[in-house]
């Protein structure tokens, strides 16, 4: 299970996963898409109000910050969509998936 993982270091993967590995780690984490050009995935997230967003957003900041793998997010005043890459790779890694599960943790 990806959500019981521990992100590794950027350094150690030598290339971005491709298509079909993608496509079975987004069976563990159903609710992510691949964007169009298959190197990130990306969850919007609803709330009410403000507040939670806010909360919902710095749990998601201790979740990265701990995995040391940190996302790009949107923002705004009932939505928040949370966007993840390996940066240095240019496209996804292991890391990703293991982010994405560890959030959606967060709604159970």
């Amino acid at each position: 299970m990806l959500n019981q993982k521990k992100c590794q270091a950027c350094e150690g993967f030598s290339e971005a996963l491709d298509l079909d590995t993608a496509t079975r780690f987004l069976k563990e984490t159903p609710e992510w898409q691949l964007n169009p050009d298959h190197k990130a995935i990306e969850r919007h997230f609803e709330f009410k109000g403000f507040n939670k967003v806010m909360g919902f957003v710095n749990a998601v900041a201790w979740i990265a910050n701990q995995e040391g793998h940190h996302p790009d997010i949107k923002l705004g005043y009932n939505y928040c969509n949370i966007i993840y890459t390996t940066h240095a790779l240019n496209g996804l890694s292991e890391n990703d998936f293991i982010c994405a599960a560890k959030i959606d943790q967060l709604l159970i």
